[in-house]
């Protein structure tokens, strides 16, 4: 029997604000819309923000413009598996997962984290591609049961960033969400309203990190208490430098509908190439086993002090050769450079490779690949430490 759909896609179309915006105006932030949600940008100092995160601190971003939305019913797997590059049927209760929607071309439509909790779904995507996601899951709610719930403007999702991230969430939640692994989610059932406050360990920075998924009502009181437990609020503006330092695309930005999935998501991750047949799953696995993408988004140190132009091309530094094109930059404090994600074409790839940046037919500067992330923050200290153990 169809079920109703509970989703307010006449809502999301809208500009929204997020649970957490008046604490955000009396902390003197400033605002701004981005992809359809007004977003603190910074509190006043960004470089500061920047810093709490990247110098060993931990800094607090209110992520709740991105989409979430929940999948329940008794054909959930069995459709999920049809639309998504993951296997959902190997997803633990207790456990999330990257994955990817194609179309039937393998193209990206949307990039999501997919949280299971016993035979509910929950998925979390960027504000770019919140709608888009809704229409996908929607158009099953009449072929059986499978039933959609768009939770976006019930909860709010902040997350902690930084070397102090797991000591911060310790102090206001307790040890066993700071001892979380990666991987799972841990829920918080006490003290947090009707639903519990679900944790995650993630990085959107290179950095270690946890994410919290918490209901609108309780949002206000969780962010007090982590300010209060150590964390710096930090705004877009930290976390865009960050997240470039980090090789993380952004739809809309670096990625989108143009590109195969395997540009731009990171397979390893998100991929299953032994599940069976999803939409797009056949121009994806022929490229995994018979080729290689055209291109892929790479990194690019620049030899400028300016931000190059949007859509500014690259070309190979020896033959002029097209290399690909800049899809995002920033200064990196932390490397003292401007740095930029690109889409680079497969011969060009390697660590490395000298490029010229273009503007039109103007040379704007040198530049070189890099390899990602290009800045190795405290989230790979634990394969630091285990190369170290290797080779001693």
């Amino acid at each position: 029997m169809a079920e109703a759909v509970q989703s307010q896609t006449a809502e999301a179309a809208e500009s929204r604000r997020s649970p957490l915006d008046e604490s955000h105006r009396r902390a003197g932030a400033q605002l701004v819309e981005l992809d359809g949600c007004v977003v603190p940008t910074s509190f006043g100092d960004a470089a500061a923000e920047y810093e709490a995160v990247r110098g060993g601190g931990a800094g607090l971003f209110d992520l709740s413009a991105r989409g979430r939305v929940e999948v329940s019913g008794g054909e959930a797997v069995q459709f999920l598996n049809g639309m998504l590059t993951n296997d959902v049927a190997r997803l633990e209760d207790g456990a999330w997962m990257h994955a990817a929607f194609p179309n039937p071309q393998g193209r990206l439509l949307a990039s999501v984290r997919v949280l299971r909790s016993g035979d509910s779904f929950l998925f979390d995507t960027e504000p770019a591609t919140y709608a888009a996601l809704l229409k996908l899951l929607e158009r099953f709610t009449l072929a059986g049961d499978f039933r959609v719930r768009d939770l976006t403007r019930e909860t709010a999702l902040v997350s902690l960033q930084g070397a102090r991230a797991a000591e911060v969430l310790s102090v206001a939640l307790g040890d066993e969400a700071a001892r979380l692994v990666r991987g799972r989610v841990t829920s918080v059932a006490e003290g947090w309203g009707d639903e519990p406050l679900h944790v995650v360990r993630a990085t959107h920075t290179a950095e270690d990190g946890f994410d919290l998924f918490v209901g609108a009502s309780e949002a206000g009181r969780l962010w007090d208490a982590l300010v209060a437990a150590g964390a710096r609020p930090a705004g877009y503006d930290a976390l865009e430098a960050l997240r470039i330092e980090a090789g993380l695309p952004r739809y809309g930005v670096d990625a989108s509908e143009a590109n195969v999935v395997l540009e731009v998501v990171d397979e390893a991750e998100a991929v299953s190439y032994t599940k069976g047949c999803y939409a797009g799953q056949e121009i994806i696995a022929r490229i995994h086993w018979r080729g290689h993408v055209a291109k892929r988004l790479a990194g690019v140190i620049l030899n400028c002090d300016t931000e190059p132009p949007a859509e500014s091309r690259l070309h190979d530094g020896k033959e002029g050769r097209e290399a690909g094109r800049i899809t995002s930059s920033v200064y990196s404090p932390r490397l003292n450079r401007r740095v930029a994600l690109a889409l680079v074409k497969y011969d060009f790839l390697a660590p490395g490779t000298e490029l010229k940046v273009f503007a039109g037919e103007t040379e704007v500067c040198a530049a070189h690949v890099a390899g990602l992330p290009l800045v190795r923050g405290s989230w790979y200290a634990e394969d630091s430490e285990a190369d170290a153990r290797e080779s001693g």
